[in-house]
């Protein structure tokens, strides 16, 4: 019974971090930040990808960084499971878009502090909610 317990908690935290990591990046990238995105892509002579596949495969990637910063938590503490995702989640991705020329670098100042507590958040919930707890 107990590993059931455990097992639903475990599940219960990603979800809820997937959600809050969902809408996360949905206010910052939509309300936020999104005329950064559309100038760039237009100065690019592309359009923005907003379709409701694009924010589909985002909704995807939050359930997958969650349940990847769930897995950093069963191993590390609350500041390396931070750090870790942070780097994991954003730095790299940042240095792959950068390097194809489709991060507006405009959006740094905002998305730095914004995604770390993001990432904060997230892990928090995981925490809270798993039997690991802060």
């Amino acid at each position: 019974m107990r590993n059931q317990t455990n097992m639903k908690k475990s599940i219960l935290s990603v979800l809820l971090a997937g959600v809050w990591i969902s809408l996360s990046e949905f206010v910052r990238n939509e309300f936020l930040l999104k005329s950064y995105w559309i100038d760039h892509f237009e100065m690019m002579g592309q359009v923005f990808p907003s379709e409701p596949v694009n924010g589909a495969i985002w909704g995807l990637w939050s359930f997958l960084f969650a349940w990847f910063i769930f897995l950093i938590q069963r191993r590390s503490g609350f500041t390396e499971t931070i750090l870790i995702s942070w780097l994991a989640g954003f730095v790299f991705m940042w240095l792959v878009i950068g390097n194809l020329g489709v991060l507006p670098y405009g959006i740094l100042p905002f998305a730095i502090p914004l995604s770390l507590i993001e990432v904060v958040v997230a892990a928090y919930i995981i925490r809270r909610l798993s039997d690991r707890k802060a």
